[in-house]
């Protein structure tokens, strides 16, 4: 009990240097032979990042963590989760917590606002100009297109130059697991503009296309085509989030930020991700 109580005072004095708690540190506290009350203390003073799935909590258990211990972990946790920032995905303030994503900013009402663009995931891959690539013998180009539903877009402005803003994971790393765009996939590495492609989207009978790819006698070309691409400025604003604008006026019709192209069926035609908008 004397060498309890020192270190205690220890591990209670200078809460602003403590680590982030893990299991393995639990572990290694127990390992020294720490009291369950210096322990707790130090649990309860510290930030944290444990697994307390059941499995983790067998496993605890197992290598001698009191149910004390393991009581304190769980409060801690979920006291880290109470306080995590909330999120405000209309706010117009890039400063305030967003779920992770690509925003319109609207400023067409009387307030402006976020809007958020959900990705649509191309569903055909389709071929074009086979005729004339066959007729000429592959002097002609064959183009190779995604597909993705709809004529228009659920998100849109009537700005020919409008602002976007995209919120990666490291802007909310206390609320990441609240909602994250990125999730799927080698989306889970994104975390740049500088990532997507800005492209004109052509408007069909219940759909829109992106060339994606091409080829002729000449060879194979995959990605999105030179003239289908339009340039776009990106700024930091805080870490995880970046202002977008681009880089000439936009006409009427549909856009959108492609990324994960990653070849593949249909030259990456079948795994396209888009968030798409349109200019009215």
């Amino acid at each position: 009990m004397k060498l309890v109580v020192p270190i205690l005072a220890l591990l209670t004095a200078v809460p602003a240097m403590a680590e982030t708690l893990s299991n393995d540190t639990v572990l290694s506290m127990i390992g020294l032979g720490l009291g369950d009350e210096a322990i707790v203390a130090k649990i309860r003073t510290s930030d944290s990042e444990y697994d307390l799935s059941i499995d983790s909590m067998v496993s605890l258990k197992n290598q001698g963590v009191s149910s004390a211990v393991i009581a304190a972990m769980i409060e801690a946790q979920e006291s880290n989760k109470a306080s995590a920032p909330a999120m405000a995905p209309d706010s117009p303030d890039p400063m305030v917590p967003h779920p992770a994503g690509v925003y319109l900013l609207d400023e067409t009402g009387e307030a402006a606002r976020m809007v958020r663009i959900d990705s649509t995931i191309s569903n055909q891959a389709k071929t074009g100009g086979i005729l004339g690539y066959a007729i000429t013998g592959g002097l002609a180009s064959m183009s190779v297109k995604a597909s993705i539903p709809n004529e228009t877009a659920r998100a849109g402005t009537d700005s020919q130059t409008p602002v976007f803003y995209m919120f990666f994971d490291e802007s909310n790393p206390d609320t990441v697991v609240q909602a994250s765009s990125w999730q799927s996939g080698s989306a889970q590495t994104i975390n740049s503009p500088n990532e997507f492609t800005l492209i004109k989207l052509k408007q069909k009978k219940g759909r829109r296309e992106a060339r994606v790819g091409s080829m002729n006698i000449g060879g194979t070309k995959v990605g999105v085509m030179d003239k289908d691409q339009h340039q776009f400025d990106y700024e930091i604003v805080r870490p995880g989030v970046y202002k977008v604008v681009a880089q000439e006026v936009l006409e009427q019709g549909e856009y959108g930020f492609i990324y994960a192209l990653n070849g593949g069926a249909a030259g990456g035609a079948l795994t396209a991700r888009i968030f798409d908008f349109t200019i009215y």
